[in-house]
């Protein structure tokens, strides 16, 4: 693991490169240990892929002036670093359902990923839907679920020029990811599909859907279901 400094109020922790199950389970694990246990100064955790950002205040980790604050918190995250690793364990298991309605207006562009990937359209339907998909963030908007485990095969290019505005439970494919859009937002991803299920709401205790660590199936459905559902959907 590398720690370096973000500005003056925060130390990055680097677990490695790549999307890789191991390294989400201990970024997951070093981000609940901190959690439980803050030290003094602690401001905030942001995890991604293959990084956890600490921010903390300057002026509590320097205690008074007598220590260099970025020092002082690399001591204390070293220190702590076994222990929250030990607490390192398998990937979490709970599994949550998105039903997507594939193709047509709901998918724009599963031709493109059907012509691009060499695969008819069932085939890509059946590989996506195929997979346990683990949620390794939420980010670029409120509630996006950035998901591991695509089938290599459905690899797709994000689009040359952005949509200006994507719906609202759009499932996309972006390289070798996939995602569903948790909010009206201009994207490049290709749509393939779209849900009925919302992922954000700030009215929800919990205003997002998915979770960090949580597993994600999607399960295709068909247009009158999808409508079913949308009206169901609070």
């Amino acid at each position: 693991m590398r720690l370096f400094p973000l500005g003056d109020a925060a130390v990055v922790l680097e677990f490695g490169h790549g999307i890789s199950p191991a390294i989400h389970r201990a970024i997951q694990a070093v981000s609940r240990y901190l959690t439980e246990y803050p030290f003094p100064g602690l401001r905030e955790l942001v995890p991604a892929f293959t990084t956890l950002t600490v921010y903390y205040d300057p002026w509590v980790l320097s205690e008074n002036g007598r220590h260099q604050p970025y020092e002082r918190v690399a001591e204390i995250l070293h220190q702590l670093l076994p222990a929250a690793q030990a607490a390192a364990g398998e990937a979490g298991t709970d599994l949550v359902e998105i039903p997507v309605c594939y193709g047509g207006e709901f998918g724009p562009d599963l031709a493109f990923v059907a012509a691009h990937t060499g695969l008819p359209p069932g085939e890509v339907i059946a590989r996506h839907s195929a997979p346990d998909y683990l949620v390794h963030l939420i980010g670029f908007a409120p509630g996006f679920p950035y998901l591991g485990g695509l089938d290599e095969r459905l690899a797709a290019p994000r689009k040359a020029e952005p949509r200006a505005l994507v719906p609202a439970g759009a499932v996309g494919i972006a390289g070798a990811q996939t995602g569903i859009y948790s909010l009206p937002t201009p994207g490049g991803w290709q749509l393939i599909g779209r849900t009925p299920r919302r992922l954000f709401s700030p009215e929800w205790a919990r205003p997002s859907l998915l979770q960090a660590g949580q597993r994600l199936r999607f399960v295709p459905i068909d247009e009158a279901e999808f409508y079913h559902l949308q009206q169901h959907e609070h």
